[in-house]
């Protein structure tokens, strides 16, 4: 069943997806694009704050795909049926809750699969996020949570571990020196 919290706005060219779910607020869209992606306003996403070109850049930053973009003529029907403006009080990266179950995920956008070199940052007092193509091999040589890009856990707090679910934020977790 789909979470009824999910979001999507479009522009008429591209339609933004957003799964709360996902999101672990490393704050990539709002520090990257404020001007579409802004937590304190309602909506917080702002479609026509820029061009659908510099959209998608940002929106592939995304560090767990809690936000990806799809273009409009490859919507499903029940995508384009599903289109519609939300109210003011919707949620916002800054008020929803991190689920406390794994969720299961399904592949989003039909894309040729193409090998990309793996990268690995450090997000400051948040995660690590592995991007690239690459398997994620559990503790009985099983492939875990197939995708393009994921978010490990650093705090030891996550209840989805090895993943990131967000719960540095909670705990303060912060660098050492």
């Amino acid at each position: 069943m789909t979470d009824p919290r999910n979001r999507q706005y479009t522009n008429g060219e591209i339609t933004v997806f957003w799964v709360p779910s996902k999101c672990i607020h490393a704050t990539t869209c709002f520090r990257e694009l404020i001007e579409v992606f802004n937590p304190g306003r309602r909506p917080w996403v702002n479609m026509e704050g820029s061009t659908t070109r510099r959209i998608t850049e940002v929106v592939n930053k995304c560090p767990t795909q809690a936000i990806y973009w799809k273009n409009n003529s490859d919507l499903t029907p029940d995508e384009l049926a599903a289109q519609k403006h939300y109210p003011r009080e919707e949620v916002n990266p800054e008020t929803i809750t991190v689920a406390q179950s794994e969720a299961t995920l399904t592949k989003t956008v039909d894309r040729p699969e193409r090998v990309k070199p793996t990268s690995i940052r450090i997000m400051p007092d948040g995660p690590l996020v592995v991007e690239g193509t690459f398997k994620i091999i559990g503790a009985n040589n099983e492939e875990l949570r197939p995708t393009r890009m994921t978010s490990f856990c650093r705090c030891g707090q996550s209840r989805s571990m090895p993943y990131c679910d967000g719960h540095h934020r909670k705990v303060g977790f912060k660098e050492q020196d």
